[in-house]
């Protein structure tokens, strides 16, 4: 389930917003206690977060760019400030969609839909899924379920050749080839290095005996 945290102080418009987004089965809280805002953020982890300019004490822009410091979560601004300028900041300092009040419901529904959408589809293309891993080749992590274990761009690299033709030998002409391709300069020596610090990190995925060398040839990836 999704999860919304809305950054508003109009407690008809938070529960408005709240009760429309809980019928399309999204998790949604508001911030209460602005003292303490990004210790809420953290405590919450949403998925994305509906942000107005005018708040207490300090205003959504500056929430924005303190959001920017440490997270990518992202963030629709809501606000009755119609000025272009007003939307061209917020964009600018890394919101994703600017929404005008007085907005339906309908409307607000469909721009979360919408963004997270794009946000499934980026995330198809930068992780390579096989059997029950699924490797992000944005971070470099290889993860199981609960598991996750840092690769090196060097090592997520071997792993996409191997995943991508498993149960086929990969040549090492062929993965030392790849890498060059992505400047990674490697000789046969510092690719066994490689396979052998990779097989290492396989093994709380129980990757490590899959991994298999075939003398003379290559590498096979065995699921």
């Amino acid at each position: 389930m999704k999860k919304v945290l809305i950054f508003e102080d109009e407690p008809t418009i938070i529960e408005a917003i709240k009760q429309e987004l809980i019928k399309w089965q999204y998790q949604v809280d508001a911030i209460i206690k602005w003292e303490q805002v990004l210790e809420q953020v953290q405590a919450f982890k949403p998925d994305l977060i509906l942000m107005d300019i005018f708040l207490p004490a300090f205003d959504g822009f500056y929430w924005t760019q303190k959001l920017r410091e440490f997270t990518k979560i992202p963030i629709i601004f809501i606000s009755s400030a119609d000025l272009n300028q007003n939307a061209v900041r917020a964009l600018m300092i890394g919101a994703d969609d600017y929404l005008v009040k007085p907005f339906t419901l309908e409307l607000l529904v469909a721009k979360i839909q919408a963004l997270f959408r794009r946000l499934d589809q980026h995330k198809e293309e930068y992780n390579l899924n096989f059997a029950n891993y699924q490797l992000n080749q944005l971070t470099n992590e290889l993860s199981k379920g609960t598991i996750v274990v840092k690769l090196t761009p060097t090592e997520s690299l071997i792993l996409k050749l191997l995943a991508i033709n498993k149960g086929e030998i990969v040549t090492k002409i062929k993965i030392i080839q790849a890498l060059w391709q992505g400047n990674n300069f490697i000789d046969e020596n510092a690719l066994n290095v490689n396979i052998s610090r990779l097989r290492t990190k396989l093994e709380p995925l129980g990757l490590k005996e899959k991994l298999v060398t075939i003398r003379g040839k290559g590498y096979l990836l065995v699921l």
